[in-house]
């Protein structure tokens, strides 16, 4: 193998005869295939980027602080390079060092780099945190003293790779030391730029909090991918004006510049002791954490194995009719101005709704609810896939709806410990027979007030809502929502007369027990490549809780015919925000 100091992303470290090959997207040489390289060592055991989850992180007391030579000096910056894979600054040769933080050996820091996506709404950060892909990433790279770097490529810890994380903000203050080094970015490829501003890496970093750090080992993340690299992946991210950070694909030319994720193969993750972790009790749908559902009940404050647990079978010949479940009666329905953010909560995708904007009443609730968010479950990307929560003589559909709502006389903490302290919505959604079941048509329901339209575009409404998931791959991130959306778009002519009723949970840790379960028997049909959107830009699959023994409860039906009370506007139906509360965070 033959090594120069060009091409590494992670260090400027590592150029093998086909380093000129590899790339990041249009080229034989994808990641996927970096493996097949001469020289690589790209599908080994020990590689990087990886995904850092913090319920599995273990806390190190040995990595105390660091220490750095001339990270304050504004004196060390020699060039930048666009070197065809990122943006990489070359700094003055033994000018800078670091130690320390739980490091064996003091290293020369030879350059720093970078890695982004291609816009804003499409992250590009290596490392992720509980899933979760930051706008970009920068890498400062060093090699242990005393070694060659043929040495430091073989040593398992020759090198040591310091990783930031970038936020976008919208600090509308571009004078500062980003806008000085973003002026030299240019996408000429191998021509370096000398560094005429005093910058240093202190100005860059800012006020990140330098004890506060995941450690683990790792590889260089481009080509030859060696294993020889000792990471340490910074908690807090450097905050910057987001216009900065869309100069590095707009002046370079570059976009993606990242590697996937990295299986850890056993692999600890370790942090210092600054960093504050989660509890060791973080819930799952799937079997590969400590607490799936049927453990849920072993969760703190876990009302999981309680006698009223939802979701339920429902089997529609034993329901009991009842002339008290009337029509509901719903404020802004119609509304296209009251959803103010898109999130994705590591287990579901919801929409978040302005305060207050929503009312439900009505429909045997005996009290006035204010609507709070609305979520999802489903199932895998498969044409078949079945995701609802409640079933219906054992049938599952493949997704299911849940609009949250909070009685309005009560704090949201008071409500998840009443019985009727929330209501929620609960509706089928199943794959379109046809285009003109997606609601092309027009329909005519003299049971809706006059500001409900009479015709709706399901499947437009839901193609508007659906283009949001591409921003929300990462665990965490959440996009304003700015398209006009409305409940009874994307409810469509769905009868909101016929529906079941029972005494229930929240489907999710800590499962109270506080909630009047409506779910309406009529399905919202959806085109089907839409259904399967949810899963395949989320990643997550088959996020419903299993269904729950009744326990001897009734589950009553409407009994038919009853008209709908007035309506002003329905779209209050669909939203609960789990920002209110770690308790409803579905």
């Amino acid at each position: 193998m033959r090594i120069s100091l060009t091409v590494l992303c992670l260090s400027v470290l590592i150029k093998d005869a086909s380093a000129s090959t590899w790339c990041y997207t249009g080229c034989e040489h994808t990641p996927s295939r970096w493996p097949d390289l001469d020289g690589s060592f790209c599908g080994g055991q020990r590689q990087s980027p990886v995904d850092i989850q913090n319920r599995h992180v273990e806390k190190d007391d040995s990595l105390g602080s660091f220490s750095f030579v001339n990270f304050s000096s504004r004196h060390t910056f020699r060039a930048i390079v666009n070197n065809g894979h990122t943006a990489k600054l070359l700094l003055k040769d033994n000018e800078v060092e670091l130690s320390g933080g739980g490091l064996n050996g003091t290293y020369s820091t030879i350059q720093f780099h970078f890695h982004w996506g291609d816009t804003e709404h499409h992250p590009g950060s290596e490392h992720t945190i509980d899933g979760r892909r930051y706008p970009m990433e920068m890498h400062i790279v060093s090699m242990k003293k005393g070694l060659s770097v043929a040495q430091a490529v073989e040593d398992s810890a020759g090198i040591a790779a310091l990783g930031f994380f970038f936020d976008a903000t919208e600090d509308e203050d571009l004078s500062n030391p980003w806008s000085a080094l973003t002026s030299y970015l240019l996408n000429q490829t191998d021509t370096e730029v000398n560094v005429a501003h005093l910058i240093s890496i202190d100005d860059l970093i800012e006020d990140v909090d330098l004890t506060k750090y995941y450690r683990y080992m790792g590889s260089l993340t481009t080509p030859s991918c060696n294993e020889a690299v000792a990471w340490t992946v910074f908690q807090e991210p450097i905050r910057v004006n987001r216009i900065l950070l869309q100069q590095f694909p707009l002046k370079t030319g570059l976009t993606n510049v990242y590697r996937p994720i990295q299986d850890l193969r056993g692999r600890k993750v370790f942090s210092s002791p600054a960093v504050l972790l989660p509890p060791s009790h973080v819930w799952c749908y799937a079997e590969d954490c400590d607490f799936s559902p049927s453990k849920w009940t072993l969760l703190p404050d876990s009302h999981c194995g309680g006698e009223r647990q939802s979701p339920v079978n429902i089997e529609a010949q034993n329901a009991v009719k009842d002339e008290r479940l009337d029509g509901f009666a719903f404020t802004k329905f119609d509304d296209k101005h009251v959803v103010k953010y898109i999130t994705n909560t590591g287990h579901t995708v919801k929409l978040v709704l302005e305060e207050g904007a929503m009312e439900l009443s009505g429909g045997g609730l005996g009290h006035v609810y204010s609507t709070l968010q609305f979520h999802f479950h489903w199932g895998s990307s498969s044409p078949n896939s079945e995701g609802s929560e409640h079933t219906i003589d054992s049938r599952r559909f493949p997704m299911e709806v849940h609009i949250v709502n909070k009685r309005k006389d009560l704090t949201l903490d008071e409500a998840v410990n009443a019985t009727t302290g929330l209501a929620v919505l609960g509706f089928f959604i199943e794959a379109a027979a046809s285009k003109s079941s997606g609601g092309g048509e027009n329909h005519e329901d003299s049971e809706v007030s006059s500001d409900i339209p009479s015709h709706v575009s399901v499947t437009g409404s839901w193609k508007a809502l659906s283009n949001y998931l591409e921003a929300i791959q990462t665990i965490g991130s959440q996009v304003e929502v700015t398209e006009e959306l409305s409940l009874a778009e994307l409810l469509g002519d769905v009868d909101l007369t016929s529906y079941y009723r029972y005494n229930g949970s929240l489907t999710t840790p800590s499962c109270n027990e506080a909630v009047v379960w409506t779910v309406f028997k009529e399905s919202v049909k959806v085109d089907p490549s839409l259904l399967t959107m949810f899963p395949n830009r989320t990643g997550f699959r088959d996020v419903f809780r299993p269904t729950q023994s009744l326990h001897g409860r009734k589950i009553y039906t409407t009994a038919g015919g009853s008209a709908l009370a007035p309506v002003e506007l329905l779209l209050l139906l669909f939203f609960v925000s789990v920002s209110l509360s770690p308790v409803i965070a579905n």
